[in-house]
């Protein structure tokens, strides 16, 4: 009953019943995840997917967004979905580690774009296929995420299968044909992590989600159960789980309102610590280091223990390299995080002062920091929430800066005021064509 029960609160809650101040951080959740695209859209791996799909032939239906190309709607969504978590900059739930956007905005912009749908049904379809795929992960977590499973893929899917299903106005046994479909193909393994496969995962499970909804629109079948079954999600993925969470104090609780933007472009669990070496790097030269400790969550260092890392897309998953980096620069932006900073002489020699020690009582915004000078003196700080997080969020001037950064290169400095202002007031518009427009 816990599809039956989802697919039921999905269809009667309309855009009436989703509240102002949830549509407003659903489209702060789009202007982030817009700027991270079209910042990455010129990515190695980008052109990549890009080149395979013109190989193919595909048929030039929707926008690669930052660029001037168009291919078929699933290359689209595959190909912006990944071009959003390259950058490893896009927003984070973070009670589960989740990157809500990337699954799901990429089927919103490319079924927009093809149906010419107003935009207040987009904005509908965006904050429902959110609220799925985070409601899922909360049912699952943490057991799935410390099975392996990359759950902004795993359960994104099933984000995007509902946005599509919301969009092509699937009755109640189709979209939960759609979930169904979309579960089977549920995927995305962390050993990725440091790789261009850790980006595709969000960009196919864009895909996978908005095929599910074609397909059982056009009559495909599935399971009508495939969160509970014996041998649904559930139970196959994840060795401890509480379904309630799928749809306990539906309408009262928006998990989307818990989405947090990045200032720094790597995993936010670093975060902590990249703000803790930036204000240690006041009291202090590089060459009077000798070493600064820094107190973390185990998920800290189970995921960013690369010692070594030799790539920038390594460099992401490196405690040592971000708090190296950050200490030496003042910023872990895109730009700190690019193969030569990664490979750079003095950043590998201040990697080897960076030590960190794992203590599950810290939480996982939390660090302490000490600053270990040569001679003996010592200087302790503790940043309890980062910069970005729901205690300490990221202003809309802040997230407005962080777009024009990552898209004037791209796109020119003027075209990004105007999709900013496009986007934070979407509604006014009626279809996306004029976000897209202003960004091809």
């Amino acid at each position: 009953m816990v599809t039956n029960n989802l697919v039921e609160h999905l269809l009667r809650t309309s855009y009436k019943d989703i509240p102002v101040e949830v549509l407003e951080h659903g489209k702060k959740s789009i202007l982030n995840w817009l700027g991270v695209t079209i910042g990455a859209t010129h990515h190695p791996s980008i052109d990549i997917l890009l080149e395979v799909a013109n190989s193919l032939g595909m048929t030039q239906q929707v926008s690669i967004l930052g660029r001037p190309n168009k291919t078929d709607l699933l290359s689209a969504v595959l190909i912006n979905g990944t071009a959003s978590h390259v950058f490893d900059f896009d927003d984070t739930h973070l009670e589960t580690i989740h990157h809500p956007s990337g699954p799901v905005a990429p089927v919103v912009f490319a079924l927009g774009e093809k149906l010419g749908l107003p935009t207040k049904e987009l904005l509908r379809a965006f904050v429902l296929g959110c609220e799925t795929e985070l409601r899922i992960a909360n049912a699952v977590y943490p057991s799935h995420y410390q099975n392996g499973f990359h759950i902004t893929s795993s359960t994104g899917v099933f984000g995007a299968a509902v946005a599509a299903g919301v969009l092509l106005k699937l009755d109640k046994e189709k979209m939960a044909m759609a979930l169904g479909v979309a579960g089977t193909q549920s995927f995305g393994l962390r050993e990725m992590f440091g790789t261009m496969t850790k980006p595709l995962h969000p960009g196919k499970a864009a895909q996978n989600g908005l095929h599910a909804a074609l397909l059982v629109d056009k009559g495909f079948t599935s399971s009508l159960q495939v969160l509970e079954a014996e041998r649904g999600f559930a139970n196959v993925y994840s060795s401890s789980h509480n379904l309630e969470r799928v749809t306990e104090d539906w309408g009262n609780v928006w998990e989307l309102e818990k989405n947090s933007f990045k200032p720094y472009a790597c995993g936010i669990v670093l975060h902590p610590s990249i703000d803790a070496c930036i204000q240690l790097s006041e009291y202090a030269d590089p060459d009077e280091v000798e070493e600064i400790r820094l107190t973390v969550h185990p998920y800290v260092h189970e995921l960013t223990s690369k010692e070594n890392p030799k790539k920038g897309l390594e460099g992401k998953f490196s405690i040592y390299h971000a708090g190296a980096i950050a200490f030496l620069e003042k910023d872990a932006s895109e730009n700190q995080f690019q193969d030569k900073k990664v490979i750079a002489k003095e950043v590998i020699q201040f990697r080897k002062k960076i030590h960190p020690i794992a203590d599950d009582q810290v939480d996982k915004d939390k660090v302490v920091a000490t600053l270990v000078l040569k001679g003996g003196r010592t200087k302790k700080l503790v940043v309890n929430h980062t910069i970005g997080s729901l205690q300490n969020p990221m202003t809309q001037g802040i997230l407005n800066s962080k777009f024009i950064n990552l898209c004037s290169s791209v796109i020119g400095r003027s075209a990004s005021k105007q999709a900013i202002e496009r986007v934070m007031n979407l509604e006014e518009y009626y279809s996306i064509q004029s976000v897209v427009e202003v960004i091809g």
